[in-house]
């Protein structure tokens, strides 16, 4: 008898600690600068995102992700919202996690020098907020 409820318990306690949550957070961010001509650069980046709340209705999962994307200058003042998305993700199945993309350019204002972009992220279907920041060079 002993034995079946030692077994029992550790049984429990591996299914108990198989299923672990994970917190909505940013990982995997990229951000590069490139010349397209006449003192523009055009900017990209992008930042995946799990452990968001999806929803799911008739077999079909949808992720809604809200994020703004600021922009810290060498000098270190900050461009607010040089980019903003909402990025809804649909599937069949549970959804792992999103990619988030920003792309817009830099006219010759922008000095060439160390910049940051500082993604800003909310689940919409949770309270879960992230923040990734990434940096990148500008040099024309």
């Amino acid at each position: 008898m002993k034995k079946v409820i030692l077994v029992l318990v550790a049984l429990l306690i591996v299914i108990s600690c198989s299923k672990k949550d994970v917190k909505f957070e940013a990982f995997s961010s990229e951000a590069f600068a490139y010349d397209i001509g006449d003192g523009i650069a055009e900017v990209n980046a992008s930042v995946r995102v799990k452990g968001f709340t999806q929803t799911e209705k008739n077999g079909t999962y949808v992720a809604s992700i809200n994020y703004i994307v600021d922009l810290v200058k060498p000098d270190n003042s900050v461009v607010k919202s040089i980019f903003k998305d909402v990025k809804i993700e649909t599937g069949s199945e549970p959804i792992a996690d999103v990619a988030l993309e920003a792309q817009f350019n830099l006219d010759s204002t922008y000095v060439d020098g160390n910049y940051k972009l500082i993604f800003n992220i909310a689940d919409k279907h949770s309270e879960g907020t992230a923040v990734s920041e990434v940096k990148f060079d500008l040099f024309r």
